[in-house]
């Protein structure tokens, strides 16, 4: 619901990542130059595979279903919820692609069903629709209705529903200036210890609109740095998934990166060992749009520790803004 699909870690990543650590540990009695060029060509790999990766992250942010065409969500109440431009709706939206009465979403019984008003020119998949029950994404992809160069779709969070809208022309789309990082480098690539719990956790999680859900955590990843250790819970999203889900502040939490925390999958581990990489920290929906729904770091995921990797903040989002 809340990632970034395409920031998983791909499987030629995850080699090229293994190899290069491999590589860093396997010659001790090296001379100072072989150690020097294993270094250099670390960070070369190093640099290759997040050039990649972040391409990847600016495609999918631009892209007709990135978070950069975003531009309303309502929370719907039992019964009717006339949609459209006119005030006398009760969600209004004032954009040109979407007539006076657009229709009406329809909530009975944690079921959402839209009932288009005549001639206002929703569709689904290119067909005009006139009733028709939609599927909220937490039932997988959801049921997503058109009008103009808008979306829009039910979402569900802690038990409330709500339509979620996005506009294909966008400004925040259309102007969108790229992101800003920390240099890549090899200190912040590690092979952390994975300590498995046994049973699962189950994490409380809090959002950006203070809503409470649980995550299943199967373990938390334990890396070195500044001569101590330090531990971030993870979660797994859905079962089967081949990563998992870190969220985590850090002492640059607020200044030059984002204040809610940012975000970083994981390959699985591989025995007592999972590959962490914060090159791919980056910033949760919320930090570029106002209109997210982001959970915020658990408190044990709050590290007094400068995490000088990753995405820092986004020049046109809503801290910079305000």
């Amino acid at each position: 619901m809340y990632r970034d699909r395409g920031a998983r870690i791909g499987a030629a990543a995850v080699l090229l990542l293994g190899m290069m650590l491999l590589a860093r540990g396997a010659y001790p009695g090296v001379s100072t130059e072989q150690a020097g060029a294993t270094a250099a060509a670390d960070l070369q790999a190093e640099r290759v595979s997040i050039d990649a990766w972040r391409a990847g992250r600016v495609g999918r942010l631009t892209s007709d279903t990135g978070w950069l065409t975003l531009t309303a969500l309502f929370w719907l109440k039992d019964g009717e919820n006339s949609f459209g431009r006119a005030s006398s709706n009760a969600l209004i939206l004032d954009n040109a692609s979407l007539a006076d009465t657009a229709g009406s979403f329809v909530l009975a019984g944690h079921q959402v069903r839209f009932v288009a008003a005549p001639g206002a020119g929703v569709t689904r998949d290119g067909r005009a629709v006139t009733s028709l029950d939609l599927a909220s994404d937490a039932q997988g992809e959801p049921t997503v209705l058109a009008s103009g160069s808008l979306r829009f779709f039910v979402i569900e969070r802690a038990g409330n529903l709500g339509v979620r809208v996005r506009d294909l022309d966008n400004p925040h789309r259309r102007n969108f200036g790229g992101l800003t990082y920390f240099p890549v480098t090899t200190d912040w690539v590690c092979d952390a210890r994975f300590e498995a719990y046994e049973p699962a956790r189950h994490l409380k999680i809090v959002n950006i609109l203070g809503m409470e859900e649980q995550a299943q955590s199967p373990g938390a990843v334990v890396f070195r740095k500044n001569g101590r250790e330090w531990r971030l819970d993870t979660v797994l999203e859905t079962p089967g998934d081949q990563e998992l889900f870190v969220m985590f502040a850090d002492g640059t939490s607020g200044h030059e990166t984002y204040g809610g925390g940012r975000f970083l999958y994981i390959p699985l581990p591989q025995g007592h060992t999972a590959l962490v990489d914060f090159n791919k920290a980056f910033n949760p929906p919320c930090a570029l749009n106002d209109f997210a729904t982001c959970p915020l770091p658990p408190p044990q995921n709050r590290l007094q520790l400068r995490v000088d990797a990753g995405e820092k903040k986004y020049a046109g989002g809503p801290e910079h803004r305000s």
